[in-house]
């Protein structure tokens, strides 16, 4: 089993790296694109013999303790079979 986390700024947080390639990219002529947010992605293998419901309480855990922020970011847990 594995998880994937994601971990993206609140959408009241400014993001000067999405700005960046956001203007980039209409640089570039993508004319359509109005925005862009950039973040981070986590895939964790989980050990044999964990239940589903045990491994998304710790990954919960983890991604709101370590690997997010929680004051500007925010994140989503799946857990993958």
């Amino acid at each position: 089993m594995k998880a994937r986390v994601f971990v993206s700024y609140k959408s009241t947080v400014l993001d000067p790296q999405g700005q960046t390639v956001c203007a980039a990219l209409r640089g570039l002529g993508h004319r359509t694109i109005s925005d862009v947010r950039q973040g981070k992605v986590f895939d964790i293998a989980i050990a044999d013999g964990v239940t589903r419901e045990e491994a998304h309480k710790e990954i919960e855990t983890i991604a709101h303790e370590i690997l997010a922020n929680p004051v500007i970011e925010e994140y989503r847990v799946e857990i993958i079979d």
